[in-house]
C-alpha cells in the first residue's frame, strides 16, 4: 500500500511499528559500511597471481627492449599503451598511462589547464574572469571536489535515462564561454549506473562551445564493470568527435583500480595526439616516469583486452550476487509503498536511490545511529547540497554478502520510518 494514501491514524501506527523494529536493530550493535565503492578481499584475490609474474630472475624488459626498473618512457610502455588503448577505443599515439589513480590524471589535467591553457584556448584558465564546469546531477563526489578545489563554479545539469540533459548542454555551452568544461562517467554512470545513448554521445560530438578551450572530461571508469551478460554499449566518443574535426575535445580517463588493486592499479588518460603532445611537454617537468614495473606486470598478466574481460567476468560472478539482494530487498519491503525509486543498473559500482523529498539525510541518519554507515546525502551534488534532498548512493561490493543484507535490511527499514515521519508531519 501506497504510505501516502494512508490516512493520519493508519501512518502512526505504522510509524510506531517501524520504531519498534528500529529499537530492536539497534540494540544489535551492528558495524557495517556501505559508503564507498571499495572492492571487497574476495575480488581483491583474483588479482594475486599478478605479483607473482614477475619474480626473481624474470625478463623485465619491454618490447622496446628499455629495462622496466629503470628511469624514461614517460607516456609508458608500448605494450600497457597498446593495452589500454583497446579497452578505450582509441590509438596507442593518444595514450598516456599513468600511476595508480586516475583521479590524479584528472586533477593534474584540471591544473593544467588552469596554469598554462590547453591547445586551441587563448589563456590559461585561471587568467579568465570566471571558470564554470556543468555537472551532471546526480554524479560522482570526487569530480566535483577536483573543480571546487580552484574555485571553479559548478553548474547543475540534470542526469536523464539517456545521459546528461542535453538539451540544456547544449544551450549552456554555446552561449557561456565561461563554460570550460563538463564531468561525465558515460558507462554505468555513478551513482546511477545509466549508459549514454547513441544520440547523446553522438550531440557531445556535435557540441559547439563558445569557448575554445572546452574540454568533456569524459571518465570511463566501468568500461568493463558488466553485471548482466547483455551488458550496456557505449559508442566511441573519439571515433566521433574525428568525424566532426573536434577531437581536440576529450580528455579520456579509466583505469584498473577496481580491476585489480585500488592501491596499485594502472591509470590511463587518452585524447588526440596534440593534446598529450601538449600534455607531455607539461608533465615533462613533473616526472620522469610512471611506475612501469607495474605495467609489466599488468600486460603479462591480463595480455589483452581478452584477458581482461575473461577476469572481469570472475568478478561480475562475486558482485552479481551482491546486486541482486539490494535489488530484491528493496522490490520486496519498499517497492509497493511509493516512497523511494531507483534505477536496476546492468554495470558499475552503485545503486542510485531516491528517497521522498527531504528525507534523504534523515535517513542517513538514522542508519548511522544504528550502525550502517552510507555515503553522506547529498554527496552526489555539487557543494554537498541535494537541492531535494533525495539522493543517497548505495555501494553494494564491499562488504561480505551476509552483513549486507543486514545493511540494506536496516536501510529499507530507516526509509520506512524517514517517510512516515515526512507525512506525519505534513
Amino acid at each position: 500500500m501506497l504510505l501516502s494514501e494512508m490516512n493520519k491514524e493508519q501512518l502512526a501506527e505504522f510509524k510506531a511499528d517501524c520504531e519498534k523494529k528500529y529499537a530492536e536493530a539497534k540494540a544489535k550493535n551492528l558495524k557495517l559500511d556501505m559508503s564507498r565503492g571499495k572492492p571487497g578481499a574476495d575480488q581483491l584475490e583474483l588479482s594475486m597471481p599478478m605479483l607473482d609474474i614477475l619474480r626473481e630472475g624474470a625478463d623485465f624488459k619491454s618490447e622496446n627492449g628499455m629495462d622496466v626498473r629503470n628511469y624514461g618512457v614517460l607516456s609508458g610502455i608500448p605494450e600497457a599503451k597498446k593495452l589500454f588503448a583497446e579497452m578505450l577505443g582509441v590509438k596507442p599515439e593518444e595514450v598516456i598511462v599513468g600511476g595508480s589513480s586516475s583521479l590524479t590524471l584528472m586533477f593534474d589535467a584540471v591544473q593544467r589547464a588552469w596554469n598554462f591553457g590547453v591547445p586551441g584556448g587563448e589563456k590559461p584558465w585561471c587568467k579568465c574572469d570566471k571558470v564554470k564546469f556543468l555537472c551532471p546531477v546526480p554524479g560522482y563526489d570526487r569530480h566535483f571536489s577536483v573543480t571546487e578545489t580552484f574555485g571553479i563554479e559548478l553548474v547543475n545539469v540534470p542526469m536523464t535515462k539517456t545521459g546528461p540533459d542535453m538539451d540544456m548542454v547544449e544551450k549552456l555551452v554555446s552561449e557561456d564561454e565561461s563554460i570550460k568544461g563538463i564531468w561525465c562517467v558515460p558507462m554505468y554512470s555513478n551513482p546511477d549506473g545509466i549508459t549514454y545513448s547513441d544520440e547523446t554521445v553522438k550531440r557531445f560530438a556535435n557540441l559547439s562551445p563558445k569557448a575554445k578551450d572546452f574540454r568533456i572530461f569524459w571518465d570511463n571508469a566501468y568500461c568493463v564493470h558488466h553485471l548482466t551478460d547483455k551488458p550496456d554499449t557505449l559508442l566511441n566518443l573519439m571515433d566521433e568527435l574525428k568525424k566532426t574535426g573536434k577531437e581536440n575535445m576529450v580528455y579520456m580517463f579509466a583505469s584498473t583500480s577496481k580491476i585489480t588493486f585500488p592501491g596499485a592499479g594502472v591509470a590511463v588518460m587518452a585524447a588526440s595526439e596534440e593534446n598529450i603532445q601538449a600534455t607531455l611537454k607539461i608533465l615533462n617537468f613533473q616526472a620522469i616516469s610512471y611506475d612501469k614495473v607495474n605495467m609489466l606486470r599488468h600486460v603479462r598478466f591480463f595480455k589483452n583486452l581478452d584477458g581482461i574481460n575473461a577476469h572481469m567476468e570472475k568478478h561480475k560472478k562475486l558482485l552479481a550476487p551482491k546486486f541482486a539482494a539490494v535489488l530484491d530487498t528493496l522490490d520486496r519491503e519498499v517497492g509497493d509503498m511509493g516512497i523511494l525509486d531507483w534505477v536496476k543498473p546492468n554495470g558499475g559500482y552503485f545503486i542510485s536511490v531516491n528517497t521522498l523529498p527531504g528525507c534523504a539525510k534523515r535517513v542517513v541518519e538514522l542508519c548511522k545511529e544504528a550502525g550502517v554507515v552510507l555515503t553522506g546525502a547529498g554527496a552526489t551534488y555539487p557543494y554537498k547540497k541535494d537541492p531535494e534532498d533525495r539522493n543517497i548512493r548505495i555501494a553494494p561490493s564491499y562488504p561480505p554478502i551476509e552483513e549486507l543484507q543486514m545493511a540494506i535490511d536496516l536501510f529499507c527499514l530507516c526509509v520506512k520510518l524517514a517517510s512516515a515521519e515526512k507525512l506525519l508531519s505534513e
